[in-house]
Formats: C-alpha cells, sequence, structure tokens
C-alpha cells in the first residue's frame, strides 16, 4: 500500500513537472493570442483576405499594401510597417491610430490581450500555414 502512495505521487509530480514545463510563457502567450484572434475572424483570416486584409506577412509589411485588397484612403496613407509598436497603437484603437480606416473594431482595449494577440500575428507568420502560402495569396515584403 505504502509503494503504491509513493508511486501515485511520484505519478502526479511528474505530470505537474510536465505540464509546467510544456506550457512557457511564449507558448501560453501564442494560445491565448490565438483565442482572441478568433474574435478577429469575423472579418480577417490568416491565408486569405475577406473583408479584412490577410494576416500571413503582416510583421514588416507596409500598412495599406496586400496587393489587390482595396484599403481606405486613411490606410494606404498611413506610412507605416507593422511591428509590435504600430500593432499595439493600431489594436488599441485603430480609428484613432488611423484616422479615417474602414476598420469599424474598437480594439482591443486589454493590454494582455492586445501582448498576446501580437505575440499569436508575430509567431504564426513562422508557421507552415503561413510559409507555404502560394506567392499570389500573400505579401511577402
Amino acid at each position: 500500500m505504502r509503494a503504491t502512495g509513493l508511486a501515485c505521487w511520484l505519478l502526479l509530480c511528474t505530470a505537474l513537472a510536465g505540464r509546467a514545463a510544456a506550457d512557457t510563457p511564449a507558448d501560453d502567450a501564442y494560445a491565448r493570442g490565438a483565442r482572441v484572434y478568433e474574435r478577429c475572424a469575423a472579418c480577417h483570416a490568416l491565408e486569405s483576405d475577406r473583408t479584412g486584409p490577410r494576416h500571413c506577412g503582416l510583421f514588416g509589411r507596409r500598412a495599406g499594401s496586400v496587393p489587390g485588397f482595396s484599403y481606405s484612403p486613411a490606410m494606404r496613407r498611413a506610412g507605416f510597417v507593422w511591428n509590435e509598436r504600430t500593432l499595439d497603437r493600431f489594436l488599441r484603437s485603430p480609428v484613432t491610430a488611423v484616422p479615417g480606416t474602414s476598420m469599424g473594431y474598437d480594439g482591443v482595449k486589454d493590454d494582455a490581450e492586445r501582448q498576446d494577440l501580437i505575440v499569436f500575428l508575430r509567431e504564426v507568420n513562422h508557421t507552415a500555414r503561413c510559409q507555404n502560402l502560394p506567392t499570389d495569396a500573400a505579401h511577402r515584403p
């Protein structure tokens, strides 16, 4: 009985240690960001344009530059490149960051959710999902 109790305790400790090792902060941020991104799916997709432009290739791309996408004049004139800083500002309040944008979403007000979403958008671009797109499907800066 004692050996069985010790075995159970060791299994529990091993399971908890394995869970802690697997749940790194970056992995957690990516997973949380993927959940936040589900809200964006009403208008955006990673691989293709919808009401909003595709997000594969977003980092390093000039705002308003996806070939064939019909941007608002304000977004075409925005003149910045998407990175952590510009995304943070835009995602906090799109209409404040780019007055006249056609993106009617009020923004991601929670700082932690916004940072997780940025982690997701940055990291997903390194996955096969974005890397294996045909060249006419996604703009690569």
